[in-house]
């Protein structure tokens, strides 16, 4: 296992974490954790020198952090850094902050959690939990041994990100999403330099895109992949362009089969600062213009066609459409429209009043992609 620094801490992170929000199933309930499959691949990786463990209130529906508390026994919590989240979107007071963390160390069976995050902050919520106090009782937490160090997850834009990193000389960390597909995206590359910039350790989640970029394969990619010098998966290829990033001081993955892990840690231990040739890289941008080709709504997110009067959520649904599309991940995204997505916000709710379209940078045609979108998302 390669070893990485870890902000301003002497303590140095193996270059992949174990993200424990994907854990294998019994069949397709996820709040059903496979115990001893689950239990047998977080040992497995600690044994082979992952030290950094990643789990979050509602993974699992609320199961993940008891599966980790108990996979932990045995001598394997002292062999590792523990991560957790504060849920912010069941804070409502302050004495919610309290309740939730001693939660949470109960049900991980631990004292003191290593790296605590405020879970999935973007601007509004972070204005919430800035409001509420959660600087000044973090500070009280720490100072009281109940967690040792403070950061924060993101999904937001650049310029809430940079707000955040900047409030406060006290956080330790931060994870961000971030992959080739995502360099421009909500943090983004600038996102990762700037935190680095200010002494942060930056944990990367997603590197894979959930699993996209290592899924089924388009054949213009593959056969780019195929063409390299160095033959590797396209899994190990996204892992490797985000390994080659000093700011970059670990990536978590959501592993859910031992033959992930095994694969995972291979490519970790083949890991290091940059290690990939500049032919290498341009093949990594090429195989990020491929995907974009096949984008088939021109959406970049910018939010102007709303808010929708009729409160429909255009650029959410456009986003999970072009997924479903670019990576061939039907399944995935008929799933997600069903469960993020809310009823009253989906692409039948349209009125097509058109309102949105003079609004639009990039001239979508809003109204007819909504009803393509409806119906290739609620297709049986």
């Amino acid at each position: 296992m390669q070893y990485r620094a870890f902000g301003k801490l002497e303590w140095r992170a193996s270059a992949l974490g174990f993200g424990a929000m994907r854990l294998p199933t019994l069949g397709d309930d996820s709040e059903m954790i496979d115990e001893a499959e689950a239990t047998r691949m977080i040992r497995y990786a600690i044994d082979q020198g992952v030290n950094y463990v990643d789990t979050a209130y509602g993974y699992h529906r609320g199961n993940s952090e008891l599966l980790v508390g108990r996979a932990l026994r045995d001598g394997y919590r002292e062999k590792v850094k523990l991560a957790t989240k504060l849920p912010c979107w069941l804070v409502e007071k302050a004495d919610d902050f309290d309740r939730l963390l001693d939660e949470q160390r109960a049900k991980l069976q631990t004292d003191v959690i290593d790296f605590y995050l405020l879970h999935a902050l973007d601007a509004e919520s972070w204005h919430k939990m800035r409001d509420l106090g959660v600087l000044s009782w973090a500070e009280r937490a720490m100072v009281g041994g109940r967690f040792r160090h403070l950061g924060f997850s993101f999904h937001g834009s650049y310029e809430a990100f940079c707000e955040i990193v900047d409030a406060y000389d006290g956080w330790t960390f931060c994870q961000i999403q971030y992959n080739y597909m995502d360099e421009d995206n909500q943090a983004g590359r600038r996102g990762l330099k700037h935190a680095a910039d200010r002494g942060l350790a930056v944990v990367v989640m997603e590197p894979l895109r959930g699993g996209l970029l290592a899924g089924t394969v388009p054949p213009t990619i593959q056969a780019l992949w195929d063409g390299a010098p160095v033959q590797r998966t396209a899994a190990d290829w996204a892992l490797q362009w985000l390994w080659d990033q000093p700011e970059v001081s670990l990536l978590l993955s959501g592993m859910s089969t031992m033959t992930q892990v095994e694969e995972n840690l291979v490519s970790a231990d083949r890991s290091a600062l940059g290690a990939l040739t500049a032919d290498e890289l341009n093949l990594v941008a090429r195989a990020r213009d491929e995907y974009q080709k096949l984008c088939p709504i021109s959406c970049t997110d910018c939010k102007y066609c709303q808010p929708c009067p009729n409160n429909v959520a255009i650029s959410r649904i456009f986003e999970i459409y072009n997924e479903a599309v670019m990576y061939n991940a039907v399944d995935r995204a008929r799933h997600a429209y069903k469960q993020w997505i809310k009823e009253d916000e989906r692409a039948n709710c349209c009125l097509e009043c058109g309102e949105c379209e003079p609004k639009c940078p990039q001239g979508i045609a809003i109204v007819d992609w909504l009803k393509t979108a409806d119906q290739f998302l609620t297709a049986a």
